[in-house]
């Protein structure tokens, strides 16, 4: 049997039952195609441990349902914020099965349209489906979609390709019962979460615990990416250094190899000019994450990849770069934000989700992202801007990658929602004669990120370290002036926000304070940028001339042009 759905979704696990709660608020034709018989299936598996590390922070100091998502890594999103994760668990770091049983709820409260047991055998593009896809299931039946979204996750387990890796025991089967590690001597493979999990059950019972990998570990709470290793699991690193045996080895793994009744591993030091050891070992696991699997896909349709094949190679609206209408969602987005934003966690990629959705739904055009406000004059626009600031929580997940995007009109400003920052210097809105971009981004240190020297005053906020508010101007994809918010702890940027926590700062009133440190500076920086003469200013330092050839629209250097040019 055949049959025809505009959408079609592959996987409903987080990211799926996300476009699909999008794609049914829309009326749109859809359905979502699961192998298993329920939703969220991988969180019944991984991780291994059953103990996540996207927090739920359920009590916060704010009352908006919109700002606490900031802080709630593992809500889905919806249009009135009527089903949190919070009625699952109330866990910082909650279990698994948890998340489990709340997607399975979601995809039962909103009525999702998902056809469980329907397993896919391949995807193709035969003749008759244009530029859409026709999706073969085991059970024999077909559906075309004119729009395939795949978010089924990786796939299957990264492998390194080290003589002897099939002596090796992998993370997705591994026994981590207790008694597996009693007495042993344990080498684990690769130094992130999943290898720290398992190296962490294993240190109360082993003899030894090593962990390898040509890299060295990388701390989330050193590096500001949720991705690396967070402190939940690194009691191992207490126990290398404070010299009980265990190790975090800096090396390459060359071989594996039996040894009497044991496993032989030889490696090359990174950091000891390349000097060899032989090591010997009882277990071997291989932690060494996993990767997208092309498989599905048949041969003329299958979608490039990057990072060595870890990930599809994508738009910035997460369309496939060599297949036409191929999208992805879910953690395969990441390869855009690799180890630097949020995609690789639900409070990353729930935002991609949504803009994706508004992507589509808007005909693969931006304009599904788009409100407007009706006004030009300086302080509305400062007020929305900071109160976008205060409450908005894609853009403080997804720092530096979604962004808003503000266009000025005659009486109004076209204003673009939670777009992908990259777009713009790919080409997205290279006409525009002022645009503005407003994302959150960490800012720049060195040395201890527990002793960074601050400059709390409007006038220095460009030396910012925690994560706050930057505003760009553009011009014709010029970038030509920028404005940085100054941090607050609290992520407040106007009285408005405030919550009661603080009462004065710098020897003000705290509303005092917001005033004079960020509203004021706002308002002075939109007001510059009302006239042609920021771009001049620009040219003369650029070139000491404002004859640019990129753009000789500059009102004969008049500063009295308007921002209409």
């Amino acid at each position: 049997m055949r049959t025809n759905h505009q959408y079609v979704i592959l996987g409903a696990g987080a990211a799926g039952l996300q476009a699909a709660y999008y794609l049914e608020q829309a009326g749109a034709d859809y359905c979502v195609l699961e192998k298993s018989t329920s939703a969220g299936t991988f969180y019944k598996k991984y991780p291994r441990r059953r103990q996540l590390i996207s927090f739920n922070r359920t009590n916060t100091i704010f009352k908006c349902p919109k700002v606490n998502l900031r802080f709630d890594w593992n809500s889905l999103l919806t249009d009135d914020y009527s089903f949190p994760f919070a009625n699952y668990s109330t866990s910082l770091y909650p279990n698994a099965d948890d998340l489990a049983r709340y997607l399975q709820g979601f995809a039962d409260k909103y009525k999702l349209s998902i056809k469980y047991n329907h397993e896919v055998r391949q995807v193709s593009r035969p003749h008759d489906a244009g530029d859409g896809f026709l999706i073969n299931l085991t059970s024999g039946d077909e559906i075309h979609a004119e729009t395939l979204i795949v978010a089924s996750g990786f796939g299957k387990p990264f492998i390194p390709e080290v003589p002897g890796i099939e002596l090796t025991e992998g993370y997705e089967d591994v026994d981590i019962s207790p008694e597996g590690f009693q007495g042993k001597r344990v080498l684990v493979i690769g130094k992130g979460n999943s290898a720290f999990e398992v190296a962490d059950i294993a240190l109360d019972h082993a003899s030894l615990v090593h962990m390898a990998s040509p890299r060295a570990v990388k701390l989330a709470w050193q590096s500001r990416h949720p991705g690396h290793v967070r402190a939940n699991h690194v009691r191992l690193l207490d126990s290398y250094q404070l010299k009980l045996l265990n190790g975090t080895l800096d090396c390459n793994l060359l071989s594996i190899s039996k040894h009497e009744d044991c496993l032989k591993a030889v490696v090359s030091y990174v950091h000891a000019d390349g000097e060899q050891e032989e090591l010997v070992y009882d277990r071997i696991i291989r932690c060494a994450g996993f990767k997208f699997d092309t498989s599905l896909f048949e041969g003329a349709i299958k979608p490039e990849t990057v990072l060595g094949g870890k990930l599809p190679a994508t738009t910035p609206f997460w369309e496939s770069v060599n297949i036409k209408n191929l999208f992805f969602a879910g953690t395969l987005t990441q390869a855009r934000d690799f180890k630097k934003s949020s995609s690789a966690f639900i409070g990353g990629y729930r935002y991609n989700t949504r803009t994706l959705c508004r992507y589509l739904l808007g005909s693969k055009d931006v304009k599904g992202c788009s409100k407007t406000l009706a006004t030009t004059e300086i302080k509305p626009l400062a007020e929305k801007i900071l109160e976008r600031c205060n409450t908005n929580s894609a853009l403080w997940a997804q720092f530096g990658y979604l962004s808003d995007i503000l266009i000025k009109r005659d009486d109004s400003y076209e204003w673009y929602e939670e777009v992908p920052y990259q777009a713009l210097s790919e080409g997205l809105f290279h006409n525009e004669v002022h645009l503005l971009s407003l994302t959150f981004e960490w800012g720049e240190w060195a040395g201890d990120v527990m002793e960074v020297q601050r400059h709390p005053t409007a006038s220095k906020a460009y030396t910012n370290v925690f994560l706050h508010p930057i505003l760009r101007r553009y011009r014709y994809g010029k970038l030509i002036a920028e404005h940085h918010l100054l941090e607050d702890l609290f992520g407040v940027y106007s009285a408005e926000g405030e919550q009661g926590n603080v009462l004065s700062r710098g020897g003000m009133p705290i509303q005092q304070y917001h005033q004079v440190q960020h509203v004021e500076p706002l308002e002075a920086f939109l007001e510059t940028n009302r006239s042609e003469k920021v771009y001049h200013d620009f040219l003369l330092a650029q070139s000491g001339d404002c004859n640019d050839e990129y753009d000789k629209r500059c009102a004969e250097c008049s500063t009295s042009a308007t921002w209409d040019g």
